[in-house]
């Protein structure tokens, strides 16, 4: 199985007077109940596509939250993977096409019973271990800025170079993805110029938060760790871009004092390239300030070279 499709999908869930329901959707093609999900477009990241399939099949236009889980499994001979999401509707309506003919909203429990595979079964099982309304934070590490030896000027002042702003476009429609409400940014002008567009998308202007430079985080870690908290408690969901040496410690702190396990590298250490975003999950409602519930990384949408 040489060949590997990627797909992603999500668990659309929506509050009623009766608590959450999620959408189910019966495909006549295959005569199955199942959660939406579809193939990625050549250039798509996971999470545009799930917006995109969650539009094509239930018609609504949604918000992505939390990512659950990676399913695998065969088919004709390739090996196939689908990442999934919670994802909320913000708009729209489901009409009848021709994926999909019907759509049903219902409680998690009964989905379980209605859904025709093991797989998405178990992908609202995990939509049930976890609060399913969570604060999001999107912690970006700024795109490519070039050698700093060759650079002669204040490194604060440092900005991306060609390809770090090839990598700050490829972020905007993946940030935009979640909806964001606000846009922080570390004082750094390659931190700043990585997230302006999607500030600008969203009518705002970038807010500079000094604890989650490099610098100062490094002199205070405590005040980095309150400053990202604050987001998290300030926000549905917030855009936060720092840099590679506070990114991994702060994360470090975060997963140990939560409980939250991380993706590592082979070192053991967290992983966090020029470009990439940790998308990390609050429950807001669980103490006095938010605990991380879940953590999951994406690589760049356009890697280019360390």
């Amino acid at each position: 199985m040489s060949n590997i499709v990627k797909a992603a999908g999500a668990v659309l869930w929506r509050r009623s007077p009766a608590g959450s329901e999620i959408a189910v959707v019966h495909r006549p093609h295959y005569d199955d109940w199942s959660l939406p999900k579809g193939k990625l477009d050549p250039g798509e990241t996971s999470p545009i596509a799930a917006v995109r399939e969650l539009t094509e099949e239930t018609g609504y236009d949604a918000v992505l939250e939390r990512f659950l889980t990676t399913v695998e499994y065969s088919v004709n001979g390739s090996a196939k993977t689908v990442d999934y999401f919670t994802a909320r509707p913000v708009s729209g309506e489901f009409t009848p096409n021709a994926e999909v003919d019907e759509l049903r909203w219902v409680p998690l429990e009964e989905a379980q019973s209605l859904l025709t595979y093991d797989s998405d079964r178990d992908v609202c099982s995990r939509a049930q271990q976890l609060p399913v309304d969570t604060a999001t934070v999107l912690l970006v590490r700024h795109a490519k800025a070039g050698n700093r030896d060759e650079w002669t000027g204040d490194d604060d002042l440092r900005p991306l170079s060609d390809a770090g702003q090839r990598q700050a476009t490829a972020l905007r429609p993946l940030l935009r993805a979640f909806r964001p409400e606000a846009v922080y940014s570390a004082p750094r002008l390659r931190c700043v110029q990585t997230v302006r567009a999607v500030a600008s998308d969203i009518g705002c202007d970038v807010r500079l938060e000094a604890p989650l430079s490099e610098q100062t985080y490094a002199s205070d870690p405590d005040a980095g760790l309150r400053s990202l908290l604050s987001i998290a408690a300030s926000h549905d969901t917030a855009v936060v871009c720092s840099q590679g040496g506070v990114i991994p410690p702060l994360l470090d702190t975060l997963a140990e004092r939560d409980g939250v396990s991380l993706t590592r590298k082979l070192t053991g250490e967290v992983p966090s390239k020029k470009g990439s975003v940790w998308v990390l999950s609050f429950d807001r409602h669980s103490a006095e300030e938010p605990r991380l519930v879940a953590a999951h990384y994406l690589p760049s949408a356009l890697p280019t070279p360390a």
